[in-house]
């Protein structure tokens, strides 16, 4: 399996003719989405769910389809049909690969907030996107995406989480609010006190996993 970074949260995976896309964004590049059939969204909002891109995905392919939570299908009723309730516990097939729905909850922020839904995704038992939060997945697994700047997170949780998950490897991702300075800054934590051989990927690059 390939795993290819775009910006921010969005990643790509890739397996012989198998293709699948995990939250493209509006602060993700369009191209993550070319040629794909299907896609896994975790929450709502705008930085993991760009609206705009899905509806245009839809209309050059009548096979497109959305996994997202229910909640999350409300808030974009712009996708029609391409749209596909999913929830935390369920386990269905996308692109050909297997996914498994973790979590539930968005990591609050301040006083309850945002309270609304979230879920992760492993994909074949393997890559787990936790999307925004920081929910352990009772299975392990050996690829971790872990976020690395939210209004949500500080670092010391992102190194705690990383350590709970005990994955064989790690790559950030929810990092587009940090400079070359922030970026630098979190590697070095996460080589230095992560467990687990840590890397990140440069946007539109890829890594193959085996």
């Amino acid at each position: 399996m390939n795993l290819i970074k775009y910006g921010h949260a969005c990643v790509r995976l890739e397996a012989d003719d198998r293709v699948l896309v995990i939250d493209p964004g509006t602060f993700s590049e369009a191209e993550a989405l070319d040629g794909v059939d299907e896609v896994l969204v975790t929450h709502e909002h705008p930085d993991h769910l760009d609206i705009a891109k899905l509806v245009a995905a839809g209309q050059r392919n009548s096979a497109f389809r959305v996994y997202l939570p229910s909640a999350a299908i409300e808030s974009a009723p712009e996708l029609g049909g391409t749209a596909v309730a999913v929830e935390a516990g369920q386990r269905f097939t996308a692109a050909g690969f297997a996914v498994d729905v973790v979590g539930g909850a968005h990591a609050e922020i301040y006083d309850g907030l945002p309270g609304c839904a979230n879920v992760g995704f492993v994909v074949d038992g393997t890559v787990y996107h936790p999307g925004d939060s920081l929910f352990v997945p009772p299975s392990p697994v050996e690829t971790l995406l872990v976020p690395a700047a939210a209004p949500w997170l500080k670092l010391a949780e992102a190194l705690d989480f990383v350590q709970a998950v005990r994955p064989k490897r790690a790559f950030p991702i929810h990092d587009a609010t940090l400079n070359e300075l922030g970026q630098e800054y979190f590697d070095g934590w996460l080589d230095l006190k992560g467990g687990t051989e840590y890397a990140r990927i440069p946007v539109g690059e890829s890594v193959a996993i085996r």
